[in-house]
């Protein structure tokens, strides 16, 4: 017998999956793309090499830490269909993405980190995933 689901987690699931599709783009952008990315969210000319290996290596790690984030955009897509074992999971992803967001604050540089580039960032990492990790806890107890 199928379990029939609440309103309150279908409306997660649903943010979930929307939120998985946004980490699959800007995963993928730098994933696939490096440093300089692929252009998925704006120019790519921001940056110019100086030192070609301390580049590729540093590029190397930036693609790595872009393919984290694609498959935490893999693992939300999952969730969506299949939330109560994976929800472990993905609340481990929310509350990895809050530590990262807090680790914003390390540059020192406010006048980034409440910029208009950065901010909706922001505050999706440090207010919307706390939320949506408080969230999680209330739906698909198993």
């Amino acid at each position: 017998m199928q379990n029939q689901l609440t309103l309150s987690e279908r409306a997660f699931r649903t943010v979930i999956f929307l939120l998985g599709l946004v980490a699959l783009w800007t995963g993928a952008n730098v994933a696939l793309g490096g440093i300089a990315t692929l252009g998925l969210q704006g120019p790519t000319d921001f940056v110019a090499a100086i030192h070609a290996d301390a580049y590729a290596a540093h590029d190397s790690h930036v693609r790595f830490l872009g393919g984290l984030w694609l498959g935490v955009g893999l693992l939300f897509l999952a969730g969506a269909w299949n939330l109560r074992p994976l929800k472990p999971a993905i609340q481990t992803a929310l509350v990895l993405t809050i530590i990262g967001g807090l680790a914003r604050f390390s540059a020192l540089r406010f006048d980034v980190q409440f910029g208009p580039d950065i901010l909706g960032s922001f505050l999706a990492e440090v207010i919307l995933m706390p939320l949506l990790l408080w969230w999680s806890t209330r739906i698909a107890r198993s």
